[in-house]
């Protein structure tokens, strides 16, 4: 993004155009500052209310806020009440937008009994090591320890599906609230 692209995304989401003189003083940085200060501080005192940080977690409270503020952001930039420079504000006239729809790729029969078969061959060939770099896996989950070093000997033996099904038996599977 060039200086003019620059120019009109902090003339647009920062607002500082309606300031006479934004440099001048620094009063808008310094509003600014202190809004985004008082809201920080405003979070901080919530999480407090529902006891701390690990008290909040029980009951979901960063999760929801987390998906609340998503479904937020994704409303206001379909509706354009949120302008993302590009993207639904100050779009390039001579563009051709958009495709309407956009074909997927799918794979062919043939690609996916494929990907299968290497995916047995790959089971059979470490049906030896696998169990033991799970199940050392799990335990390093277990014991809270840096699972890195493990998941790296695993990949050598086991697939994803192996690795991750591991994982889902010794700390359980994400759901997301809605």
């Amino acid at each position: 993004m060039g200086r003019g692209g620059t120019d009109l995304l902090i003339n647009r989401e920062w607002g500082l155009a309606k300031n006479e003189n934004p440099n001048q003083g620094a009063y808008i940085i310094d509003e600014l500052t202190d809004l985004v200060e008082e809201q920080v501080m405003q979070e901080f005192e919530r999480i407090a209310e529902r006891g701390g940080v690990l008290g909040a977690m029980e009951t979901g409270y960063q999760r929801g806020k987390i998906q609340e503020e998503s479904m937020l952001y994704e409303h206001q930039k379909h509706d354009g009440t949120l302008p993302i420079i590009g993207v639904n504000t100050f779009r390039n006239p001579n563009g051709a937008g958009a495709p309407a729809t956009i074909e997927l790729a799918r794979s062919t029969d043939d690609e996916k009994q494929s990907q299968l078969t290497r995916l047995n061959a790959f089971h059979a060939r470490n049906a030896d090591g696998a169990p033991a770099a799970l199940a050392a896996l799990q335990q390093a989950a277990i014991d809270n320890e840096n699972v890195f070093a493990k998941l790296m000997d695993a990949v050598r033996v086991c697939s994803l599906g192996q690795i991750t099904t591991a994982l889902f038996e010794v700390g359980g599977q994400y759901r997301r609230n809605m």
